[in-house]
């Protein structure tokens, strides 16, 4: 894990603020059980069986010393660069990760005792790939490659498409 960690360390953040924060707990201990618990059923079925599970936050402030504590408008996009280098690392490292909104922000907070000040983005399943076979029937038939759109429809020369 600490590797993967390591990868989102390097992300580039506004100001080098470096907003984002990552509790995270491995199969089997109470960290684990802890996530587990605040997601919600659908994805429970499935993210209990991954090796780890991540959660995603930033401090939605900043100090400045001119205007001391301040909202940090760029702390999700910073906090997004930094999961997206994690990501990246861990499939370098031949694993599979799944970012999940389907949680309970609340419940989630006060068990890892989130600092005031941060929001939750997002929870991540870190693991090798499963058999489709192991998975609940319904998830089975959702188990293809996601699809993307064309860059024609996500990217304009010059303005927006």
């Amino acid at each position: 894990m600490n590797l993967l960690f390591e990868a989102a360390r390097w992300a580039p953040s506004a100001s080098n603020n470096q907003p984002w924060r990552f509790a995270y707990g491995l199969r089997g201990d109470e960290g684990f059980a802890k996530i587990a618990a605040a997601l919600v059923p659908f994805n429970r079925d499935w993210a209990e069986k991954a090796a780890a599970l991540v959660v995603v936050a930033s401090r939605s402030t900043v100090i400045r010393p001119e205007q001391g504590e301040v909202p940090n408008p760029f702390h999700s996009f910073d906090a997004g660069a930094a999961w997206g280098f994690l990501a990246l690392q861990a499939h370098l490292s031949g694993l599979i990760t799944h970012a999940m909104g389907g949680f309970d922000a609340k419940a989630l907070a006060a068990s890892l005792n989130l600092p005031e000040g941060y929001v939750i983005h997002a929870v991540v399943a870190v693991g090798h790939q499963g058999k489709v076979e192991d998975l609940p029937e319904a998830l089975q038939a959702r188990e293809t490659p996601s699809t993307r759109l064309p860059l024609s429809e996500t990217v304009g020369r010059g303005g927006f498409v």
